[in-house]
């Protein structure tokens, strides 16, 4: 056997629980499963705190527990990083679940990457937890010692990937092409159905998406690698939804991770058919000198109320709400929040047939460190006037008490800081060795930085729409969706989002490389009017993407949009009207895109930069 199948079962922890089963009957020979976000780090760690025999994703160890007869009698190996905050109790828990179900299954974890301990002589302060992102070769070590399952605590999402494929290949550390092609083949199926047509913008395009299946990558001896999914699974694997995960929550043309840094601009995708898409042509190049580190903290307390406000003169309304709002805080005697944030989200729209068509919705955010000062009594100010403010008021539900949230920020330690190692059940360990080659993250040519306006306003009017490309005389000019011509994906990586976009033709691409520049994108997208961005281009994949910098105010459990984490960003900037040439306008032909006939004209262009930059 050359080629290595390994399925995903989770892309977060609360993804469907019978996946994991579901991919143990495809047969696949690595089952992975990502279960740690940032959010998710914040919610185990707080566990961890009030029972040191907590901080796991304890939803893995009921789907392993049900299959356990069947892997036991399988070849198939398990590598997750449910693990979380306590690696070491969630492997513990594996061998008492299979020692009373009377089966022998090695069982391996891996730890290193809780720092918090020694975070504040390493520099990051005081958190709740401190974790290092460690790379695949500690999973590789353990599939070599002959661990069938491997749990793990925060690792990178691609290393779940990479880990299995550097055992089953034989890689060594310097082998970055391979580690690089596996960390795409990773990045694609980290997020399951997010691969098989979950969350893509052409949804409508699929014919079954009831239930997708989950992704499968098969990866061989060089790192190139088929995506694909079960047989018999609804959903779909094309070039379009691959390109669209390519993009998620990504930055510059260079990827990093602990073992290798991918560089983006040189990844060919080719469709060939029957949910069987083909990644191949990566370069890598050796990683970075430090390892990123997710730092989480217990930011303070929240309270958000929501009055909605239906009719005629919604801005007027919302002027007196407010007003009346710090009038009564005043005259309360109660303290102020440190942060008090209004929005008013114009929801309505005019002469509407359902009431709640016509309802703008008005909500303030109040953040503290003291509960107090954001709980009930607080909420209650704004109820206390219900009677005597602004016809037709009513709010969303009645005061509550206020919420704790969360605080992420990242940061940085030496390769060699974290004691990265892999634990078995005879109590044998072997440590890591950081890697002994390093390349920094300089820009590449295809990157470009714009920092914030000095003045907060972009160059044209916020809202307005982007030029229209030069075009030959006596051609019409269309406006429409830019959702009609391009795809998009957008995430969050602590307080930045990023927004992707792929054209689905090579007349729209050069569009929107032309076109869609830092500017445009600010005033397409006026809520970011004042933040610094960062551009891509990626020629080989017909994309452009971009990182909003400042986007998510101190990371989800921030709760600094009402979108925390970014994830309806690219579907916005989707809705928003362009101009663009007719013949652009109608040039989208599906069956040019990556097809095994056709390879986009500008895609040679990434793989030369990143040759001469190698």
């Amino acid at each position: 056997m050359t080629t290595l199948r390994i399925g995903n079962a989770s892309g977060f922890f609360g993804d469907r629980f019978s996946a994991f089963a579901e991919m143990v009957e495809a047969g696949v020979d690595v089952i992975t499963g990502d279960y740690l976000a940032e959010l998710t780090m914040l919610i185990l760690a707080r566990q961890k705190a009030k029972d040191p025999e907590r901080g796991y994703a304890s939803t893995f160890l009921s789907q392993l527990t049900e299959q356990l007869h069947t892997i036991a009698g399988s070849q198939a190996r398990v590598v997750v990083n449910a693990g979380g905050m306590n690696p070491a109790g969630l492997a513990e828990a594996i061998r008492t679940a299979a020692h009373e179900a009377g089966l022998e299954i090695p069982v391996a974890h891996i730890d290193g990457d809780d720092l918090t301990d020694r975070a504040n002589t390493l520099g990051l302060g005081t958190p709740l937890a401190a974790n290092a992102y460690l790379g695949g070769f500690g999973i590789t070590e353990a599939l070599r010692a002959g661990a069938r399952i491997v749990v793990t605590g925060r690792v990178t999402d691609a290393a779940l990937v990479t880990g299995p494929a550097a055992w089953f290949h034989n890689w060594a550390r310097e082998d970055y092409d391979q580690l690089a092609a596996a960390m795409a083949a990773g990045h694609v199926i980290e997020c399951g159905m997010q691969a098989t047509g979950g969350n893509f913008s052409f949804f409508t395009e699929i014919p079954d998406l009831r239930r997708p299946g989950f992704p499968i990558a098969e990866i061989e001896a060089d790192g190139s690698c088929v995506i694909t999914k079960p047989a018999g699974t609804s959903g779909a694997v094309t070039a379009e939804t691959v390109v669209s995960q390519l993009l998620y929550e990504v930055s510059g043309a260079r990827y990093a991770g602990p073992d290798a840094t991918v560089r983006l601009d040189t990844i060919t995708v080719t469709d060939l058919g029957d949910d069987r898409v083909r990644l191949d042509g990566v370069r890598g190049e050796a990683p970075p000198p430090e390892l990123k580190v997710s730092i989480t903290e217990i930011g303070g307390f929240r309270q958000e109320i929501t009055a909605y406000l239906t009719g005629l003169d919604a801005e007027a309304k919302a002027d007196l709400v407010q007003a009346q709002f710090a009038h009564a805080l005043e005259l309360s005697g109660l303290p102020r929040p440190h942060n008090m944030e209004w929005t008013l989200a114009r929801t309505d729209r005019a002469d509407a047939n359902v009431q709640e068509e016509a309802s703008a919705r008005l909500s303030l955010v109040a953040r503290d460190r003291d509960p107090k000062t954001v709980g009930r009594q607080f909420a209650n100010l704004l109820v206390e006037f219900a009677l005597g403010t602004v016809p037709g008021f009513f709010v969303a539900a009645p005061p509550g008490e206020a919420s704790v949230y969360g605080r992420f920020r990242p940061g940085k330690v030496s390769q060699s800081e974290p004691i990265h190692r892999t634990h078995h059940d005879d109590e044998t360990s072997l440590t890591i060795p950081a890697p002994t080659e390093f390349r920094g993250l300089e820009p590449t040519s295809l990157d470009a930085h714009s920092p914030a306006p000095a003045n907060g306003r972009t160059s044209a009017p916020a809202g307005s729409q982007t030029p229209a490309p030069a075009h030959r005389s006596g051609t019409t000019d269309v406006t429409l969706p830019l959702g009609r011509l391009f795809g998009g994906r957008s995430g969050d990586k602590g307080g930045t989002a990023n927004i992707g976009l792929w054209a689905r033709t090579e007349a729209a691409w050069q569009w929107l490389r032309s076109e869609l520049t830092h500017d445009a994108l600010r005033r397409l997208l006026p809520e970011f009017a004042d933040a610094a961005l960062d551009r891509v281009e990626l020629p080989n994949l017909r994309a452009v993407n971009f990182v909003v910098h400042g986007a998510l105010g101190e990371g989800v459990a921030y709760g600094a949009r009402f979108d925390p984490q970014a994830k309806g960003v690219a579907e916005w900037l989707r809705s928003r009207s362009i101009t663009v040439d007719a013949d652009i306008a109608g040039s989208v032909n599906l069956d040019d895109f990556f097809t095994a006939e056709h390879t986009p004209a500008s895609a040679s262009s990434g793989s030369d930069a990143a040759a001469g930059e190698s």
